[in-house]
């Protein structure tokens, strides 16, 4: 046998050895909800030119309809101050800053998914603080100062933009106080007297505005759920969504700047948000009440090398197929890398949280976004390997995927879909793709040496490498049906569209006689 025979027969072996799967096999279908939150660094940051870039592009490129971020009464927005005359501790308000951030995000079609937090120095009942920024974590001295305050700002907006502009916004109690870090000991009895404050006083200004809560993190949340909506039926307090968060890895394994974590299984966040859906539908008071998924990512660590990766697109495509199945919107935390919570970061591709990288560079995850964008906000089919959006006769849309998260798992994949029901005629697939060879800046930023501060040409150079790659293709339909094999290599994520073709060609033009 000739070296051409042998490396063809191997090749076929090769082929015929990638394990195939059919999409045939629906496990569910659900609301594409991906674009109604995103996550932001704290609220100070958004007043960087960088921020306000990074969100620019975000908007014209996704659009997400609301944005959520920490530190809003944090002492560098200056809100809150006191002062002495006449002998008496009197305050005052200063929107300066808040009005710069919200007049820029209503101006980018971004409204404020307000986060009530965290405590002014002044009011506050203690010094622990969280971030090398040292947010203040502990109870009002005077809840009816706090609740002053609120009442103060949300009036302001009011003023400001419009009542009906406001009671679109949502308004969350606090940020994970299940966790000592984010209040002080974590104190349940004290956050549900904080929440149940603070609702009041929302209600108080306008009885439409939404407000909600708890905010809490994956530790002891079952525990936690159950008990703040006990709290709210005995207090009568008002709710309008329950919020949480989701994050995806285990404990961090530390070098340097950096966290280092494994993936768990998708399963891990499906059961964790069912639980949380059926502890609220097992109230009657609360049935089908919005929940909130107010923060979500693989990692929870801001400098995990894996937020950079083309594994995070993939694990992260494949997540967002099964959080519309409880929730009312799920937030990616963070819509880009201008973020500091341990400190200003060192390098580029530092593992932010980021869809952006610094710079303006799209990560891989950020293609994950436009491609859920394309779908537009449906109800769509999910599948292990992706999502299915049937259009019409004559048109079908998806998302498929291949996150390698385990050794064992099979590196390389394809994945066969049945079309019936279709239209005969000519159609034009066309794919985009992000894997290891394409859409991966970080691959390249390692190449290059991994500069720290890149040069305007080696920005320029990362912002070519973060395109997908492009396919086009024509595939006959005869007797309303075709099937289409994909094939899916390490971590994938491929959008597709298989739409009919209609011909427009101008009298005269005959493609083949200048095609061989």
């Amino acid at each position: 046998m000739s070296n051409d025979a042998q490396k063809t027969c191997a090749g076929m072996e090769m082929i015929m050895n990638i394990p195939q799967y059919e999409m045939t096999d629906k496990l569910g279908s659900f609301m594409n909800n991906s674009l109604v939150c995103v996550g932001s660094g704290r609220m100070n940051l958004a007043l960087h030119k960088e921020y306000h870039d990074q969100l620019a592009k975000i908007q014209k490129d996704i659009g997400f309809a609301y944005i959520r971020g920490h530190g809003l009464f944090h002492d560098d927005m200056g809100i809150y101050n006191e002062y002495e005359e006449d002998g008496k501790k009197r305050i005052e308000y200063n929107f300066t800053y808040v009005d710069r951030v919200f007049d820029d995000y209503l101006s980018m079609g971004i409204k404020p998914f307000v986060e009530l937090g965290f405590m002014p120095d002044k009011l506050a009942s203690g010094t622990q603080t969280v971030f090398y920024w040292k947010g203040n974590v502990t109870p009002p001295k005077s809840y009816q100062r706090w609740t002053d305050l609120v009442q103060a700002a949300i009036r302001h907006w009011i003023g400001r933009y419009g009542r009906e502009e406001v009671v679109t916004w949502l308004f969350e109690v606090w940020n994970e106080p299940n966790l000592k870090a984010f209040w002080k000991d974590a104190d349940e009895e004290e956050y549900f007297r904080l929440y149940h404050k603070t609702a009041a006083a929302v209600k108080e200004v306008d009885k439409e505005l939404r407000v909600g809560g708890p905010a809490i993190c994956g530790v002891d949340d079952e525990r936690w759920m159950k008990a703040f909506l006990d709290a709210c039926l005995k207090n009568h307090s008002p709710i309008d969504f329950v919020s949480r968060h989701a994050y995806a890895t285990e404990k961090p394994d530390y070098s340097g700047h950096y966290a280092y974590q494994e993936l768990r299984p998708h399963d891990f966040i499906y059961h964790e948000l069912d639980a949380s859906r059926s502890i609220i539908d097992s109230y009657n008071e609360y049935r089908g009440m919005e929940m909130h998924i107010t923060e979500f990512n693989t990692s929870y660590t801001e400098k995990c090398p894996l937020h950079d990766s083309v594994l995070n697109a993939a694990y992260i495509a494949k997540l967002i197929g099964w959080m519309g199945k409880t929730s009312t919107s799920y937030s990616y935390w963070t819509f880009g890398d201008v973020f500091e919570e341990h400190g200003i970061p060192f390098t580029l591709f530092h593992g932010g949280f980021g869809l952006l990288a610094n710079g303006g560079i799209p990560k891989p995850v950020f293609h994950v976004y436009e491609f859920y964008k394309k779908l537009g906000q449906v109800m769509m089919d999910v599948y292990e390997y992706g999502v299915i959006y049937r259009e019409s006769r004559f048109a079908v849309r998806g998302i498929l995927w291949n996150p390698v998260i385990a050794k064992t798992d099979e590196k390389d994949i394809r994945v066969e879909c049945p079309f019936t029901g279709m239209e005969d005629g000519e159609y034009l697939l066309l794919t985009e793709t992000v894997s290891e060879d394409y859409a991966n800046p970080r691959e390249v930023w390692h190449r290059m040496g991994m500069p720290a501060s890149p040069s305007a040409k080696q920005l320029e150079t990362l912002k070519k490498a973060a395109v997908p790659f492009l396919r086009t293709k024509r595939i006959s339909v005869e007797n309303g049906a075709s099937r289409i094999d994909f094939a899916l290599t390490e971590n994938e994520v491929t959008y597709f569209e298989f739409c009919k073709v209609i011909p427009t060609a101008d009298r005269g033009y005959r493609n083949e006689r200048f095609c061989l």
